[in-house]
């Protein structure tokens, strides 16, 4: 625990009980001094009055063993203490432990026994000090909010006005695209769009679009330095947003329909997802891309809470907070939000940063890969909305491929995983895909390496951005 500052000191009341829920004990700083202290007692005695009476000496002896530099203080209350408990039917409580807990290889009869349910709590209290819960008054909306035309008597949580960021959502069945945002989108940009910088970053996002119609957001991101929070209000500007279909998550210019044009096949998105797994050689531990954090490794309450970002108000954005920053920054206006070309490009011979990434097609810069999306070229017929204007299984296709590279990879970096692979196998050897199995959808950040504002999927973090 000391090694990692991030993490709490547990406390156990019980133990041997796996049950038993820990308190929790915050690390701080400190300069103190680590005393050894002697109390030595030496007894003598004194005739007073006929009667022997003890009366012991006393002395202390000091010594500074070091300095404490780091205290750990348990500043929480004791959190609920779940028991494996049973109640009968005259109330008595009965202990389960004997019954639920198999501490040595048991047979079958074991598992087969009749016993009362008992269910543990999947996860306590994230919280272990008392805090007061300050009921919020009514509701005092913007002028011009009206309450939404609802009829549920449960209904719960509408108690917050949209945000205004205004983005115009498309389904892949929607038969109309949008042609120009909305002009509460027009009016919100402009609201901030007060200095020159972010003009220039206005027409360098229009020069993008017009060079390429259909951007994922980490493209963007990759091209152009421009501060999320202002990017959240240029995006639905200038674009619309695919909810479904093979450009799902994605931003396309006004006007454009991806659906009529079989030139757009190249910009459809892939979903890729690193395969893990001992059929596959490796196991999920053994990976080069590690996840950020797993089910298997719920760490909560026991880490420090992460500092909250600053949010960013209007007046904010308005003072240039997307191109100028602090005087100390380490990199310069023109970059200082760029995002590294991996986020969105897939290169031969280079791991992906994450274990899930969005690919558009014809950021794959692999000749064998280009050679499975051109294999219909000229003769698209159909726009699907699995494959778009590719062939059938095409996205399964690049995966398999996209998979073996990766894994030749690993071999190379890690040849010890791959020891009992025959050399024979090295040309026959193709992956089937499997969706999600053995995975962790999460990425682990690099440094100054942000994809995402929020979420470990890309499609998901924009939709709550925006709805």
């Amino acid at each position: 625990i000391y090694a990692d500052p991030a993490k709490r000191l547990e406390l156990y009341f019980r133990p041997k009980d796996p049950y038993c829920h820990p308190v929790c004990a915050n690390r701080f700083p400190t300069s103190t001094m680590l005393l050894k202290v002697r109390r030595r007692t030496k007894k003598k005695q004194q005739q007073l009055d006929a009667e022997e009476q003890i009366q012991p000496e006393v002395q202390f002896e000091m010594e500074i063993l070091g300095i404490v530099t780091t205290v750990y203080k348990f500043q929480g209350m004791s959190d609920f203490q779940y028991l494996a408990m049973h109640s009968g039917p005259d109330g008595k409580q009965t202990s389960m432990y004997d019954k639920v807990l198999m501490l040595k290889p048991e047979k079958e009869e074991f598992f087969n026994r009749e016993l009362p349910l008992y269910i543990p709590p999947p996860i306590f209290s994230r919280l272990d000090t008392p805090i007061d819960y300050f009921y919020r008054p009514d509701i005092q909306h913007r002028e011009g909010y009206n309450n939404p035309q609802v009829s549920g008597e449960n209904l719960i949580g509408l108690s917050r006005a949209r945000r205004p960021h205004n983005a115009i959502f498309v389904n892949f069945d929607d038969e109309e695209i949008p042609t120009k945002p909305l002009d509460a989108a027009v009016q919100t940009w402009k609201k901030v769009c007060t200095n020159p910088v972010d003009k220039k970053v206005e027409e360098e996002l229009r020069k993008l679009f017009e060079v390429r119609p259909v951007w994922s957001r980490n493209a963007v991101k990759a091209n152009i330095s421009v501060h999320p929070d202002k990017l959240k209000l240029l995006l639905p500007y200038l674009a619309y947003y695919m909810l479904t279909g093979p450009w799902r998550s994605l931003w396309v210019r006004f006007g454009y329909d991806p659906r009529k044009h079989p030139e757009a096949k190249i910009y459809q998105v892939l979903d890729f997802r690193i395969r893990c797994g001992m059929k596959y050689g490796y196991a999920p531990n053994d990976m080069p891309v590690k996840a950020k954090r797993s089910t298997y490794n719920y760490s909560l309450p026991i880490t420090v809470k992460k500092q909250v970002s600053h949010t960013v108000s209007v007046h904010d954005l308005k003072q240039g907070l997307g191109t100028s920053g602090s005087s100390g920054a380490k990199k310069p206006a023109s970059s200082r939000y760029k995002l590294k070309e991996s986020i969105y490009i897939f290169r031969e011979g280079a791991l992906p940063p994450y274990r899930q990434m969005f690919y558009q097609l014809c950021d794959l810069n692999v000749e064998s890969l280009q050679k499975i999306i051109r294999r219909n070229d000229g003769t698209e017929s159909e726009c699907t909305e699995r494959d778009g204007w590719c062939l059938p299984k095409t996205s399964d296709d690049l995966r398999d491929t996209m998979s073996l590279m990766i894994k030749q990879i690993i071999r190379s970096t890690r040849p010890a995983l791959f020891s009992n692979t025959t050399s024979s196998e090295d040309g026959k050897e193709q992956l089937a895909y499997e969706s999600g199995e053995d995975e962790d959808d999460e990425e682990e950040e690099e440094e100054d390496f942000k994809p995402s504002d929020g979420s470990e999927n890309e499609m998901e973090t924009e939709i709550l951005d925006y709805v």
